[in-house]
């Protein structure tokens, strides 16, 4: 399948912690999306969540990435270097109304479903105190949001399950929903692919490029690495660290060709040269069922 525009997709790791095989994974799926493609493969550090951010968490998954043969086809954008932006763009969504201040007490101003709209009711003259948190204004009276998945087919979430959530903290730092928009709309990316566990962030991310006026890119959630067992997989059922891998003597095209066998298939061939695997790899084999680590 050929897509109409030029392919551009990220991997956006957070540097809390070393790279997994679950995000080494995500990392191969966009690599070979874009390589089959024609396009361009990028990275992004996602590194807002300051006090977990380390620069040698940082330097692991670089290495890692390098060990993969999986480096940016342009500069990595290193996120909090575009604080200002995010913040004048929080700054924007005010004006226009689109967005208010939430002085409610930290109980109250966690992003959860059950928040009254106390804040969004309230007059500016109503605040108390000079710490607040920003959220974003759903809209009144729309229709249940639908997004159509590279490999899911059609989602639907009903109105009700939306509320207003933060965008931005009582400290001044925008959350993961609202930067990533703006710094994917700002990388230009066509197709976002990642793990199924953020399809619940998806429809408050189409709200924002909606609001924002942004291109609206594809979205494609791939199923999780269980354990052996069905469940999530954890350190318990075995190495899950790359650079365990690595430190063992596993060369780098056994773990490539093993995790993209992990949710993807091409009938019953197991060995693939690389070559091969960017020829061969669409979306459209990506099981949607969850794959065991053996």
């Amino acid at each position: 399948m050929k897509l109409a525009s030029p392919v551009r997709v990220r991997f956006a790791p957070s540097p809390t912690g070393n790279l997994h095989v679950g995000g080494l994974r995500t990392a191969l799926f966009n690599w070979l999306f874009a390589r089959h493609h024609g396009g361009a493969f990028l990275i992004r550090i996602e590194d807002t969540d300051r006090e977990r951010s380390t620069k040698e968490f940082e330097a692991v998954i670089f290495d890692s990435l390098k060990w993969m043969n999986l480096e940016s086809d342009e500069p990595v954008l290193v996120q909090s270097t575009r604080l200002k932006e995010h913040q004048r763009i929080i700054q924007q969504l005010l004006d226009e109304g689109k967005a208010y201040r939430c002085y409610c007490s930290q109980e109250k101003s966690d992003d959860m479903p059950s928040y009254e709209f106390t804040c969004r009711c309230a007059t500016e003259t109503a605040q108390r105190s000079d710490l607040y948190a920003v959220r974003f204004k759903i809209p009144t009276h729309q229709e249940d949001i639908t997004f159509d998945d590279f490999i899911r087919g059609p989602i639907t979430i009903a109105w009700d399950q939306l509320h207003d959530f933060i965008i931005a903290r009582s400290s001044g730092i925008p959350t993961y929903n609202f930067v990533v928009v703006l710094d994917d709309a700002f990388m230009q990316i066509t197709h976002v692919i990642r793990g199924e566990e953020h399809i619940s962030n998806t429809p408050k991310q189409i709200l924002l490029y909606q609001a924002l006026g942004y291109d609206l890119p594809r979205f494609a959630h791939l199923p999780m690495i269980l354990s052996p067992t069905g469940g999530k997989l954890s350190k318990r059922d075995g190495v899950v660290g790359v650079q365990e891998y690595r430190r063992m003597g596993y060369l780098a095209d056994a773990l490539f060709n093993f995790l993209v066998r992990l949710g993807w298939a091409h009938g019953d061939q197991e060995i693939f040269t690389r070559d091969e695997l960017i020829k061969l790899f669409t979306l459209d084999h990506v099981q949607k069922k969850g794959a065991a680590f053996d």
